[in-house]
């Protein structure tokens, strides 16, 4: 199924099982003839999808709202990444850097060097670097201003969970998510080249830090500190504060198909438990999707308030990845109904391990 097939749909418009709007306490969902998933996941929350379709194969307490560190910086790039082009040369200021919170995961951004969007866009992504977001986030008009456009494209994109005070994801009274939303947000990011290149992009190159290159912390992806990369991993965000616990949202890629899994906050005290339980679940999504029926569905990309995309032409070709005087490719991680729906859904629309306490990764 096509993501313009699923166009407008709810949970209201599935079956009545999946209509009911989980909390924090209801058992796991799975769909009938689906074998259960995987036991002793610790995690608070999690959820499993087909990215292609948008089909949500099991989830427990999906919709329950919690801390969601770093993997909110999926929606700060759906939001500013398609407003400005990676070659875009940023001098940073002093200004820029300001209000950057006490023990921030950072790439090493300098005041009063030079960086292009291209260099923030892979600190945020490889290192978390909450002073890259701080730069973009400044160019994009400011860190209130960005929280507030973050907000409303969640809001468009069907995600109602989420609400915003720190765009790099600090804890911050009242910044919280959700399983749901985190998907939804990495679904559409997806559709996206640039966004997909950066996520599943292993080690870079980084100015002011040296020769050695910048390796990024996504254990899954980079196949480090005791996790083996997992097969077919395509990306996507890791994330840990002090109150979030380890938050991560995971893509794979196995036999045409591309599935989303996001944890949130596993309990375990097992080493590395966000990751072993992301793989434990994307095993199942792998051997279980296209057996049944769903159990729900993500929001399709909705347009604004008037019905007019959220972007002008110029940004919509940007934010499909369509260059002047080269050919659209969409993003390679995604299967053909998405990447085609793409055009027509989101390339308007997309305006939009342990730490010291407080700590954000």
């Amino acid at each position: 199924m096509a993501l313009a097939a699923v166009a407008g749909m709810s949970l209201t418009s599935i079956p009545a099982a999946a209509a009911v709007r989980p909390t924090a306490r209801q058992p796991v969902e799975t769909a009938p003839g689906i074998p259960k998933p995987p036991t002793g996941l610790s995690a608070l929350s999690w959820l499993v999808a087909d990215a292609d379709t948008g089909n949500v194969l099991a989830a427990k307490a999906p919709h329950r709202r919690l801390a969601p560190a770093s993997t909110i910086k999926t929606l700060f790039a759906v939001t500013v990444l398609p407003k400005f082009s990676s070659g875009t040369v940023r001098r940073v200021s002093t200004a820029d850097l300001a209000g950057l919170g006490s023990g921030s995961s950072v790439v090493g951004v300098k005041a009063g060097r030079r960086y292009t969007v291209d260099d923030l866009w892979r600190g945020v992504f490889l290192r978390s670097g909450n002073d890259a977001v701080h730069v973009l986030a400044a160019m994009n008009g400011g860190w209130q201003k960005t929280a507030q456009e973050m907000e409303q494209n969640a809001r468009r994109l069907g995600a109602r969970d989420t609400t915003v005070k720190s765009p790099d994801g600090y804890d911050a009274p009242g910044q919280v998510s959700s399983a749901y939303d985190l998907t939804v947000f990495a679904r559409a990011g997806l559709a996206n080249a640039d966004f997909a290149r950066y996520c599943g992009t292993t080690r870079a190159r980084f100015p002011s830090v040296g020769g050695t290159p910048i390796e990024n912390s996504n254990r899954m992806l980079a196949g480090s500190h005791g996790v083996p990369r997992y097969p077919g991993i395509i990306g996507v965000k890791n994330g840990y504060t002090s109150k979030a616990g380890n938050t991560l949202i995971a893509a794979a890629r196995r036999n045409g198909r591309t599935l989303l899994v996001t944890v949130l906050n596993p309990r375990s005290k097992v080493a590395n438990s966000v990751y072993k339980e992301a793989g434990s679940l994307l095993d199942w999504g792998f051997r279980s999707a296209g057996t049944a029926e769903p159990v729900g569905t993500l929001h399709a990309v909705q347009s604004g308030h008037d019905g007019q995309p959220l972007l002008p032409a110029a940004a919509q070709a940007d934010a499909a990845g369509i260059h002047p005087g080269s050919p659209w490719r969409p993003a390679l991680v995604l299967g053909a109904g998405l990447a085609g729906a793409a055009i027509v859904g989101l390339a308007g629309l997309l305006a939009m391990g342990r730490r010291v306490r407080g700590r954000s990764e």
